[in-house]
This record gives structure tokens, C-alpha cells and sequence, in this order.
């Protein structure tokens, strides 16, 4: 095995044994961004230079004897929404094509306080607005599995460098599903944390209440270790969690004896790929032989998921797009006054999708239709956050498909946004209800496609999901 398909605790076995050096490691992953990156399209920017330099400073410690960090050395790739101080940060739109910032996001600076090999910026659907990678404002994104297939979205780049060898891990954002979904697609672990669990201070902000920061690795440990990085309360992030983050290298436990998983009948709803549901109950199967109790529960809110999301998160969007003027910073397209050049700005430079959910947003938000339409979206998202709480009352996990389908053909959605959005029945109520949540790998369709399953759990109970993960993992 090629040491670009190997996880990131291998690697840093081989580091620390000293069998591999992180010159070689990163030299290693470049060769097979040279060999790969023009069919897959992960990145925006590379970082190379930057890479080498790093590269050697972790050796030049390694030969010093001196311990290494979990992660030391471990070439990566973060998405181009979190800001990186010196680096491009394009958020794929045509608006902020020359941004670079001059702070670290406070998830990126927690996780280069292990430093790690930052091979580049990955690509996204512009804003992080999309299910495919097909938004970005400069180049698709392709399936490593099959080329003519999408990688999903939003993080569409950051799980394709994982999946296609070009990074060991990955950070991503996910507000209705932009990791999960496209993890799935990839056939890699892709892990939303709880709410408020990592902060969103450098993170260009999509959904305010929706938006988190998480992981694309190749196994679950990786997984853990990545969590372990960038999880913890930030003063700069007043929505960041106080609570005490664990090792979550513990949770590492092939064992679910005793753990309740609830299979809820919503989500295996009609049009649902009849691939993927014999999937999930075939996990579901694997779970009960491992020793879990395998329940069917009801989440009778789930059928107003999308709309609930399609309000708020537009809504959120128009707002938190609005700095975007042509004023303060990023691109300017000149006018004959500042009402003239606010609007060529914002439409030469904003794409067509992004024009979508700022025109919904503000007519959800407008005078006359507030009430009909955001305010009853934040009330159906108490419902939907009430029916996970009565469902946990007596369950640890709840068990569902990640997607309703495997990876669609690029262009097969595009001219059809509300298809598009219909992909995100599965992870939507994760974001609206503030719950950690994971894909994971679960086999191959007819054609070859990777299949996820997803676990939800409950708040600040990312140990408990990674535990069960494990236990399914390591009994393959």
C-alpha cells in the first residue's frame, strides 16, 4: 500500500518508528496530487512550498527525539471556507477570489498546534451553498470512485482529496449535511460534531445556527484524533459549548452491548434507493449481532425537515451575505454611484445558487410574509428538535441512511435545485436539531458506488457515536 492510502495512526507508527520520514510522507502525497488532481479537481490551492518547509521542521524534531503530536506530519487539506492567515480563502466565489486573511480560524489554529502538513484549500460549492461541488465558482469537483459522478457537497473537495490519496484527512463544514453526504459519496468517515462542540470564529459564515466544522478521515480512530485536535470552547465564538471535551481516542471500544439504536420509519420514505435501505438494514443487522438492541422509533417531524431548512438557513444566509458590497473587502465592480456598484457587484460576482437563497431568504424575512414563513419555520424547529428528545429518552443511537441515493452523474440535478435539495432529507434534522452525527462506510452498489450509514447521537455525546462506529469498523 501506497503511503498516501494509509490512515493517519499508521503514519504516525511509521513516523515515530522512524521507518518514513515526513519529507518522504509529504513528497508521497504531492506525487499523487500530480498524478490525480487534474481528473479530480479537489483543491482551489495548493500549498506546497509551505508543505516542504513544514515537512522538514517535523523531521529536523524527530531526529532531535522529541515526541510528536498525534498528527505531527500528517499532510491534510481544509476547505476553502475557513480562514487560513496568509492563504487563500476564495469560499469558491468569484467575490472573494483574491481574499487572504489575516487571521487563522480558531478550528485550523487549534489543529496546527499539532502540526500537521497543510497540502491546500479544497474546493466547495460556492459559499458552501450545494450538494455537488458543481456551484463552485472555478472548477466541478469529480468522484475518485467514477469520474462521472459528483462527490456530493458541500465539502465536495475536501472528501475527494481523502478518498482520491491526495490528503490523509480533511476539515470541512457541514450546515445541512456538507459532510456527511459527501462522505458517503466518497466512501469515507465524515463526522458533524455537536453544535457549539468546535468553533465557527473563522469559518465564513453560511447558516449561523447551522454551520459546524468536521472531519473527513479514512477510519474512525483518525476520526478521533482529528475531534481530539479541534474540539473546545473559544472566547472569539459566544456560541462555542463550555463543556469538557474527552479523549475520544477512549470511545475507541468494539463493543455496543447494551447500546439502544432506534430505526426511524421516516427516513425510509418512498424514493428512497432500494440499494440503500437493504444497506441500512443490513447494518442495522451487524449492530443486533454485535450485541446491540435494534428499535423502531417514530420522528414524526421529519417530513417538515426541508422546508424548516430551506426557510431558515436562506434567511440566515441573506443576512450574513449582505457584507458582501463591493465596500469593506473582497472584489468591487465599479458603478456610477454606490447603489450602482453594490448591485454590479453582487451580480457579477455571486453565482447563480447563491442568488437563489439570498432572494428566498429575504422574501422569508420580508414585511408581510415573516410570519408565514421564518417565524413557523423556527417553530416547526422546535417540534423537530423535540421529537429527537422524546426518541432519546430510550434510545443511545439513532440509525439511518446517510443518502437516499449513492452519487448522482454531474449535471444530472443542476437544472433542478428543489431535487437537489431533496438529497438532504437524512441529514438536514441533525443541523436543525443541533446533534452530532456520522457517515460511515457501508459497501458498494451494483455499480460500484460507495454507501453510507449515518449515526446520530445525542448533544455533546460524540463518544458514544464514535464507539459504535468502531465496533461496526473493526467487525467488517
Amino acid at each position: 500500500m501506497a503511503l498516501y492510502d494509509k490512515t493517519a495512526h499508521e503514519l504516525h507508527e511509521l513516523l515515530t518508528a522512524k521507518k518514513i520520514s515526513a519529507t518522504e510522507l509529504t513528497a508521497d502525497v504531492f506525487a499523487r496530487v500530480d498524478e490525480v488532481e487534474d481528473k479530480i479537481g479537489a483543491y482551489l490551492t495548493i500549498t506546497r512550498d509551505k508543505a516542504t518547509a513544514d515537512a522538514k521542521l517535523v523531521d529536523d524534531k524527530i531526529a532531535r527525539g522529541e515526541e510528536i503530536a498525534p498528527l505531527e506530519g500528517i499532510p491534510c487539506a481544509v476547505k476553502d471556507n475557513i480562514c487560513t492567515k496568509g492563504i487563500r480563502t476564495t469560499c469558491a466565489s468569484k467575490i472573494l477570489e483574491n481574499f487572504i486573511p489575516p487571521y487563522d480560524a480558531t478550528a485550523y489554529k487549534k489543529l496546527s498546534a499539532q502540526n500537521p502538513i497543510l497540502i491546500g484549500k479544497t474546493n466547495l460549492d460556492e459559499f458552501a451553498m450545494g450538494g455537488s461541488t458543481e456551484n463552485s465558482a472555478f472548477h466541478v469537483t469529480r468522484n475518485p470512485h467514477n469520474l462521472e459522478r459528483v462527490p456530493g457537497g458541500s465539502s465536495g473537495g475536501s472528501a475527494a482529496a481523502v478518498a482520491g490519496g491526495e490528503a490523509i484527512f480533511s476539515l470541512g463544514s457541514d450546515t445541512g449535511g456538507s459532510i456527511r453526504q459527501p462522505a458517503s459519496f466518497c466512501g469515507v468517515v465524515g463526522f458533524k460534531p455537536t453544535y457549539g462542540r468546535v468553533s465557527r470564529y473563522g469559518l465564513v459564515a453560511f447558516a449561523s445556527s447551522l454551520d459546524q466544522i468536521g472531519s473527513f478521515t479514512r477510519d474512525v480512530t483518525d476520526c478521533a484524533l482529528v475531534l481530539n485536535a479541534i474540539c473546545g470552547q473559544d472566547d472569539m465564538d459566544s456560541t462555542s459549548t463550555a463543556a469538557q471535551v474527552p479523549d475520544f481516542t477512549k470511545a475507541l471500544v468494539a463493543d455496543v452491548k447494551g447500546l439502544k439504536i432506534g430505526l426511524p420509519k421516516e427516513y425510509f420514505v418512498k424514493g428512497i434507493d432500494a440499494e440503500v435501505e437493504t444497506a441500512i438494514h443490513n447494518v442495522a443487522k451487524k449492530f443486533e449481532s454485535l450485541g446491540a438492541e435494534i428499535v423502531d422509533v417514530s420522528l414524526p417531524h421529519t417530513e417538515y425537515a426541508i422546508s424548516t431548512y430551506y426557510l431558515i438557513a436562506p434567511a440566515e444566509a441573506a443576512t450574513n451575505l449582505e457584507r458582501y458590497d463591493g465596500v469593506s473587502y473582497g472584489a468591487r465592480v465599479d458603478g456610477a454611484d454606490v447603489v450602482e456598484m453594490m448591485t454590479n457587484t453582487r451580480t457579477e460576482k455571486f453565482g447563480a445558487e447563491v442568488k437563489r437563497r439570498i432572494m428566498i431568504g429575504n422574501y422569508a424575512l420580508s414585511a408581510g410574509y415573516y410570519d408565514a414563513y421564518y417565524l413557523k419555520a423556527l417553530k416547526v424547529r422546535t417540534l423537530i428538535q423535540k421529537d429527537f428528545t422524546d426518541a432519546f429518552k430510550n434510545l443511545d443511537l439513532i440509525l439511518t441512511p446517510t443518502t437516499p441515493n449513492a452519487a448522482f452523474k454531474l449535471g444530472e440535478m443542476t437544472s433542478d435545485p428543489l431535487t437537489m435539495y431533496l438529497q438532504d432529507i437524512c441529514t438536514v434534522p441533525v443541523n436543525i436539531a443541533g446533534l452530532p452525527g456520522v457517515s460511515i462506510p457501508c459497501g458498494f452498489t451494483n455499480d460500484k458506488l460507495p454507501l453510507g450509514f449515518q449515526l446520530i447521537g445525542k448533544a455533546l455525546d460524540e463518544a458514544t457515536i464514535l464507539r459504535a462506529a468502531f465496533a461496526y469498523e473493526s467487525n467488517l
